[in-house]
């Protein structure tokens, strides 16, 4: 009986979508359990894992509890999935291997000049790439209108667009670090790829972002583009990104593209790059487990992706209602 591959996600919300992916990708290698880690309770994710864990909160969770709880479940293998934890899971990814735990994240340097947004800009407008400008000082960017973000973290919390000068400048003050880029009017573009562990790129596509909400493609279709396709690669391979990786690119009226940012993890859309042959998760796993990897093939067909809201019902035995009764008799008991 083969060894069960039992898996950690961490900061799961409401992710379902990468939940599925990832129990597909685990029931092609064999047996195993999904754990799902949040720091809130409630979190609609916990519904779709095999076991929840209520991690503590960031800054107060350690390196040892993380390994201590693995080890206790019996997991091989951790997929951090928010911008805030990338960071900590680089510090400690060469400990976490030492102990026989695979940690889908890149170098603590890959994951700094992914999130430092202006770190990005300077590391690939020196290295010859059209990285859209980006300045701390909106004196340094001359444009028709503004684009200010924060600094960190995801690119759409806060974000002003299209605005005048004095409506930038305003904008910036609510912000803690703001930065400053022109607007550009185009199209704009995802691309998601996964690098393997010797630095080959086993695959990439790219998708069109039809409709974007919150930071996010609500609609997108998947695309043919060989020169994002390129340029991605290209930037993929300066920064060292290691697994899965998903760059924002703007195709400005006159078709030039500009390379806005890459976080380098598994997006929100990015299950439509999976149904089009990039196996994300089966990539990782196979690495991490050495097993064959599995050949990318795009299918003929373009797809499109509409991401929506869905209810499920599910039937509650006694022993469950009657502990929620409980549990709500008791509200500081916060134990699952």
């Amino acid at each position: 009986m083969s060894t069960p591959h039992n898996i950690l996600i961490t900061s799961i919300s409401k992710k379902i979508p990468l939940i599925k992916a990832v129990r597909k990708a685990l029931e092609n290698i064999g047996s195993g359990k999904i754990f799902g880690g949040d720091s809130n309770f409630s979190c609609i994710g916990r519904y779709f894992v095999d076991e929840f864990w209520l991690m503590p909160f960031q800054g107060i969770l350690t390196i040892d509890e993380i390994i201590d709880f693995c080890k206790q479940k019996n997991i091989r293998a951790i997929i951090p999935t928010r911008d805030g934890e990338l960071p900590f899971f680089a510090k400690h990814k060469e400990q976490l291997n030492q102990e026989g735990i695979a940690c889908l994240v890149p170098s603590k340097k890959t994951v700094e000049l992914c999130l430092d947004k202006f770190l990005f800009y300077t590391f690939l407008a020196k290295n010859k790439l059209p990285a859209i400008p980006t300045a701390k000082n909106i004196s340094e960017i001359d444009a028709q209108s503004y684009v200010v973000k924060e600094c960190f973290g995801a690119g759409s919390v806060s974000i002003g667009l299209d605005l005048t000068l004095s409506e930038a400048k305003e904008w910036g003050t609510k912000l803690k670090h703001p930065i400053y880029q022109p607007y550009i009017h185009g199209t704009e573009y995802s691309l998601d790829l996964y690098i393997d562990h010797q630095g080959s790129c086993l695959g990439s596509i790219v998708r069109e972002r039809e409709l974007v909400c919150d930071g996010e493609s609500q609609v997108t279709v998947s695309v043919h583009h060989p020169e994002i396709d390129h340029l991605c690669r290209k930037a993929a391979e300066l920064l060292g990104i290691r697994g899965p990786a998903v760059f924002q690119v703007l195709s400005d009226r006159s078709k030039h593209l500009h390379l806005i940012e890459c976080n380098p993890r598994f997006g929100g859309a990015s299950t439509l790059s999976v149904m089009m042959g990039l196996k994300i998760f089966d990539w990782f796993f196979q690495e991490s487990f050495n097993l064959p990897l599995t050949p990318f093939h795009r299918p003929p067909n373009e797809m499109r992706q509409v991401r929506y809201p869905e209810d499920i019902v599910i039937d509650i035995p006694d022993v469950v209602q009657n502990l929620a009764f409980l549990a709500r008799q008791n509200p500081g008991d916060r134990t699952s």
